[in-house]
């Protein structure tokens, strides 16, 4: 029989993990009140968690405590202290300056003609005003279990709110494994607060895990249908691509396995596997730990809801991907074909990753950098039009031979240029600038300094650097300190300074990339 829901067996004398506190900040210059408040709640607890009581004796200490913690749920507040008014002015502090909206306050007072409670209701932005007199111990117990709830509401609706913020945010850009991440981290989010769980508690952890497919990381070993925390919230969120037997318990790992087996849905005592059905890949999970109650039928319902429609929503994300990994190929071997390169050069991926990296220590925004990825492959298509006995040609260049070589700069933007798309146009003027020079003495067109496109200057640079570097038909391999030594002596001249000055500050990282994609000639 194929059930949606199944249920771990329960194991005899399970320890209870300790699911945290709620903090509660009783102000009041009177210390048997403190006393007296702490007897009168002290065997209360909600949802699992007890209270945690911490005492302020004037209004002072009270805005000390809320400047060292951000996470106290209630507050039991005296009006009348070191002033009349010291209460309502650290009720002002907490709503205005601190800009808490989400601790619940309660005023306690034992002058009630001190400040009357219409106008205190009016002015004031708390939750509940109560004469010392009137506030017996079953009506402490009852004001004090309303006002947890209400916070732990508005908690849980503010951990919704930012697990679509992310969602939102993550939608302007999926085209970045970063935004990739950020897109799941919301959705697990989403999941985190349907179950009734909020970010303020420790034990709440949240990880979705993929399969090896959706991966790029295989440096491990690991077989194709190994389990990985692809992102993750809480405690997971250090264990990102890390390998799922790695990342939790044996006993857990074997209900993830369970509902990767079954493609079900796996409830324990305090966390659920939730198995994503998925039409390109094996399939996903979702696994949250540190449930603060038993999931209810109608939880169950909304569970299985959201797991039928994550992974609707992560395949599309990666559709989107592999299309625009699809087009980058696509751009990079014709870039290769048309400047009469091979397959055994690696010198466009180089250009490729160094030009990033050199846009990053410049200060280009990311959307510019994903911008000069792509456009960077083209930047030498016109070369095409140059004939391949003088592009490799070993002896030195007649007049005429280097004329026919500096017309490839503007044959390229020719090609290019008509075009609509912002990546080609900024291939156009990367074809174009690409041989301008930073004092001036450059071609096509004679340009100098910030008149040449930044990611012109930055085309330029790793051009040079990696064609310096490595073996040509007209040269062989420069060490790195000759090629050091002529940027060093080039820059202001040939390049930007602030360039030249970036890349030799970071010298090592556009070494790793030269060692990772070397020519195999």
């Amino acid at each position: 029989m194929n059930e949606d829901f199944l249920f771990a067996d329960d194991e005899d004398d399970i320890e209870l993990e300790d699911l945290g506190s709620w903090k509660i900040l009783v102000v009041d210059d009177e210390p048997e009140v403190h006393a007296v408040t702490k007897l009168a709640l002290s065997d209360l607890s909600l949802n699992g968690k007890t209270l945690e009581f911490i005492s302020a004796h004037s209004g002072e200490e009270a805005r000390k405590c809320f400047r060292e913690h951000d996470d106290i749920a209630v507050v039991l507040l005296d009006v009348v202290m070191e002033t009349d008014d010291a209460g309502l002015r650290v009720a002002e502090y907490i709503r205005n300056e601190l800009d808490n909206h989400f601790t619940r306050i309660i005023l306690r007072t034992g002058q009630p003609g001190q400040a009357p409670e219409k106008d205190v209701i009016i002015n004031y932005d708390i939750n509940d005003y109560k004469s010392k007199t009137e506030l017996t111990a079953q009506k402490l117990f009852t004001v004090i279990i309303a006002a947890l709830r209400s916070y732990r509401d508005i908690i849980v609706i503010e951990e919704n709110r930012r697990g679509l913020e992310k969602i939102i945010d993550a939608s302007v850009d999926l085209f970045s494994s970063r935004s990739l991440e950020k897109f799941m981290q919301g959705i697990i989010q989403q999941l985190a607060s349907i179950l009734g769980c909020s970010k303020d508690a420790a034990y709440i952890t949240t990880a979705v895990a993929t399969t090896s497919r959706t991966m790029n990381n295989k440096s491990n070993g690991a077989g194709d249908d190994e389990l990985y925390v692809f992102a993750g919230n809480g405690e997971y969120a250090s264990k990102e691509g890390v390998l799922l037997k790695d990342a939790i318990s044996s006993t857990e790992y074997a209900l993830c396995v369970q509902a990767m087996r079954d493609k079900q849905i796996v409830y324990a005592e305090d966390h659920v596997v939730a198995y994503c059905n998925s039409k390109s890949h094996n399939g996903a999970l979702l696994y949250l730990s540190g449930l603060p109650r038993r999931i209810g039928e109608s939880d169950r319902h909304l569970v299985k809801r959201f797991s039928d429609s994550v992974q609707l929503a992560f395949d599309n994300v990666l559709k989107t991907v592999d299309v625009e990994e699809t087009q980058r190929e696509i751009i990079d071997r014709l870039g290769q074909a048309l400047e009469h390169r091979t397959d055994a050069l690696s010198h466009n991926t180089r250009m490729v990753e160094m030009a990033a990296l050199l846009a990053q220590k410049a200060g280009l925004s990311e959307a510019e950098i994903h911008e000069l990825k792509l456009a960077m492959p083209l930047h030498d298509i016109g070369t095409s039009i140059v004939p391949k006995s003088i592009l490799q040609k070993t002896t030195p260049l007649t007049e005429d031979e280097v004329f026919e070589i500096q017309k490839h700069a503007e044959f390229g933007y020719q090609i290019l240029k008509s075009s609509t798309r912002p990546t080609i146009q900024l291939a156009a003027t990367l074809a174009r600038q690409h041989h301008e020079r930073w004092d001036g003495k450059g071609y096509p067109d004679g340009l100098a300094r910030t008149n040449i496109l930044v990611q012109s200057r930055i085309a330029t640079l790793v051009d040079v650097f990696d064609a310096l570097l490595n073996k040509r038909p007209y040269k062989p391999a420069w060490s790195i300190e000759k090629v050091e030594s002529v940027l060093k002596e080039e820059s202001g001249k040939h390049f930007d300074p602030n360039l030249v000055d970036y890349l030799l500050e970071n010298l090592s990282e556009f070494m790793a990339i030269q060692t990772l994609y070397p020519d195999n000639v």
